[in-house]
């Protein structure tokens, strides 16, 4: 055995046990030729929650480093045959991939200072020797594995800040530009307004003002609903018994009456009723149809289908003509996505299909797109009745 006779403690609760539990298992290699070590040595450190990665060579270790990333410690044995551990150890630092991986040597026989400072030279960040004192190993493995656990906390608190300053920004971006074009409309028309002008020149004016004035509230609301996205988490939905044909035909309507010019074509089957928010899923049509007809192809139709042939769920399908850039699909469903682009290029906000994912996970559904060989589908699984909740939980 390489430990040292003292049975090993439980490890206290505390700090060490909060840190491991608000973040994942980490993992830690250990490498030694005698399996009864590596036996006891994984024993000793089962109660870490830790993830344990033994290799009985030099060889098999680095066949382990190739297979898995973010190892938090490796525990080497310094004599092995073939490769012994310092020349292990010059590999892994050898590598950018795992040159950051603490390393601790375990070595038998007297203290020898000439080999401590070898296995210091060759990366180890502290040399331990048979038999091993378990307290001791477990208090220097301990170390790293909260540090690796610390380091995955702090990643993920700058990926957050980092996505939060991006929306920051973007709603700047939306109060400096966007919304400017609808109101400089309503100022013009105000000031035209103010001149002696024949009557049918004042409708055209206020006609195009009411337009510009529902654009800026349709901007302002898809605002709200992000900024109630990120701080509850969700969109709470309203669910009720509700035939989602009633509403569709009323999008519809409204659809066609703004784009005239474009072929929609509708197909129905089963049973399309459920218990759903009815003004949420109005939503969902009204911004997968827009989002088809001003990105699609105009010479070919805009198609929805509803199926409700299944017991538990309605599946929606909005399809077009025209294929969405692969680089794109993977944040097609982010807010304010491709707005790095100059911001007059840009149509719209880039929030219509991240309000669309935000409402059908808080109905319990599900949203997919394919789009290939020039044509885009949009497809949405609705369960028909469950506990709708917050997006995102």
């Amino acid at each position: 055995m390489i430990f040292a006779p003292q049975p090993p403690t439980p490890s206290p609760a505390g700090p060490h046990a909060a840190s491991a539990g608000a973040c994942s298992r980490v993992k830690c290699l250990l490498v030694d030729d005698v399996a009864e070590n590596l036996v006891a040595l994984e024993a000793l450190l089962q109660g870490e929650e830790v993830d344990i990665l033994k290799a009985d060579s030099g060889p098999a270790a680095l066949e382990l480093l190739l297979q898995h990333e973010d190892v938090a410690l490796a525990l080497l044995d310094v004599q092995m045959p073939d490769m012994n551990g310092f020349e292990l150890a010059e590999l892994i630092r050898g590598s950018e991939r795992t040159r950051h991986i603490p390393l601790i040597f375990m070595a038998a026989g007297a203290q020898d200072q000439r080999r401590q400072f070898k296995g210091y030279e060759a990366g180890a960040v502290d040399f331990l020797y048979k038999p091993i004192d378990p307290h001791m190993l477990i208090n220097k493995a301990r170390v790293f594995f909260d540090l690796q656990r610390q380091k995955r906390a702090l990643a993920a608190e700058l990926q957050r800040r980092t996505e939060e300053l991006y929306i920051n920004e973007m709603f700047m971006a939306v109060l400096g530009h966007d919304l400017r074009s609808p109101l400089s409309a309503i100022l013009a028309g105000a000031a035209m307004l103010q001149r002696p002008l024949e009557p049918g020149r004042v409708r055209e004016l206020a006609a195009r003002s009411e337009q510009a004035g529902r654009r800026m509230l349709s901007m302002i609301e898809d605002l709200l609903d992000v900024t109630r996205a990120r701080q509850s988490g969700g969109l709470v939905m309203l669910a009720a018994p509700m035939d989602l044909r009633q509403q569709v035909e009323r999008v519809l309507q409204e659809v066609r009456a703004a784009h005239p010019q474009r072929e929609l074509r509708l197909q129905c089957a089963g049973d399309l009723r459920g218990a759903w928010d009815e003004a949420r899923l109005g939503q969902v049509l009204a911004n997968l149809l827009g989002n088809a007809m001003h990105h699609g192809s105009a010479d070919q139709p805009v198609e929805l289908e509803l199926d409700g042939t299944a017991a538990d769920a309605v599946v929606l399908r909005v399809s077009n003509g025209g294929q969405i850039p692969p680089a794109l699909l993977p944040r097609l469903f982010e807010p304010f996505r491709g707005r790095s682009s100059t911001l007059g290029e840009q149509k719209g906000l880039g929030l219509g299909l991240f309000i669309v994912h935000q409402i059908v996970q808080a109905h319990g559904g599900r949203i997919e797109v394919h789009s290939a060989d020039g044509r885009t589908v949009f497809t949405v699984w609705l369960p028909r009745s469950s506990a709708t909740r917050a997006a995102g939980e």
